[in-house]
């Protein structure tokens, strides 16, 4: 019996592990940004290869940041998102205010921190 734990052991050693899926990377295919009244912007963000649609949102979120500092502004409120795939490519389409003080509401974003995050994360902005 002591021969066959080390026979075991050189079998295991031998077993191949099941092969990792090839992932295809996420492609930022680009930014459409459009001041609709105001205050009122809208971004339209195209991705193809999204790991889930909230990669999607995270981009349009990206993109509002982005345009919410190069406007001079520090802050802007998410109004709506709406994410949908066609033949592949994912779009959101995303409505936000933008204003240079916190604005009232639960779903703000602090632009530096969210650019910064996006950054960090390799997510493009505008």
């Amino acid at each position: 019996m002591g021969l066959m734990i080390p026979s075991l052991l050189m079998l295991a050693a031998c077993e191949t592990a099941e092969p990792e899926v090839a992932r295809a990377e996420r492609v930022y295919e680009g930014v459409e940004t459009r001041l609709l009244e105001g205050d009122l912007v809208q971004f339209k963000v195209q991705m193809t290869n999204p790991r889930t649609p909230l990669d999607v949102k995270a981009y349009s979120e990206c993109a509002a940041a982005q345009y919410t500092l190069i406007r001079g502004f520090g802050f802007a409120r998410h109004l709506r998102t709406n994410v949908y795939e066609e033949g592949g490519v994912w779009m959101a389409d995303a409505v936000y205010t933008i204003s240079p003080a916190l604005p009232r509401g639960e779903r703000t974003i602090d632009a530096e921190v969210v650019a910064a995050n996006c950054a960090e994360n390799g997510i493009p902005m505008v």
